[in-house]
């Protein structure tokens, strides 16, 4: 348990600049006192006394707006960042070296019974707000934009955005026909609404051409 809290600390020191001491990152950091009150929960869910495991997480939901369900399996030095309101479903698998950001949910779609949550595979980062639901694989190395909301299997090393999710990038690459950015989410109802204002301008333009010529009535 000491040797995964430190490894957990030296994870954060790395990745987020705000981190400037071990001493700041073992008392304020509440992604990572989420993760070590999990594992005490998950090693009472696995000896079947699920009412304290499931006391254990509410109460750490409690004191961080991290929802982890005893039940579910989170590799090393998952880096969960800020984390408010982040919920991870009971048979939702984590892999390692994970970053999820605040508002982030691996939940089911249904009252499906067995395997009913993602699995997250190695070096995955899942960005604010998005949605990754029901028994489907996301591929190592996968990037998930903010406020995606995924409902299939994604391969390795994808970039995935949109509602639904849909993959734009590969391996590097642009997927074709996609001309979307990681940070840079369609948004359907803006799009209709310069549709909208642009037929709205192009018929003043004609009616404003009938007028000067004379034909409109």
């Amino acid at each position: 348990m000491f040797k995964r809290i430190k490894e957990d600390i030296d994870m954060v020191l790395e990745l987020d600049p705000a981190a400037t001491s071990q001493t700041m990152v073992f008392l304020t950091y509440s992604g990572m006192h989420a993760v070590w009150g999990h594992l005490i929960a998950h090693w009472f869910y696995k000896h079947r006394m699920f009412l304290i495991a499931r006391i254990i997480s509410q109460t750490i939901r409690f004191f961080t707006g991290i929802e982890i369900h005893p039940g579910a399996t989170i590799g090393r030095r998952l880096f969960i960042d800020h984390g408010m309101g982040i919920v991870i479903g009971e048979t939702t698998t984590i892999g390692d070296d994970v970053t999820l950001y605040q508002g982030v949910t691996l939940g089911g779609t249904g009252k499906e019974k067995g395997k009913r949550h993602p699995t997250i595979e190695d070096k995955v980062l899942v960005a604010t707000g998005a949605q990754v639901l029901g028994n489907i694989t996301i591929g190592e190395g996968t990037n998930i934009g903010a406020n995606s909301v995924v409902l299939k299997n994604v391969p390795s090393y994808s970039t995935v955005v949109g509602i639904p999710g849909h993959i734009v990038r590969r391996h590097g690459k642009r997927v074709p026909t996609d001309t979307l950015n990681h940070n840079n989410l369609p948004d359907p109802i803006l799009n209709k609404i310069l549709e909208l204002e642009k037929e709205i301008t192009q018929f003043k333009e004609k009616e404003r051409n009938e007028v000067k010529d004379g034909s409109h009535i």
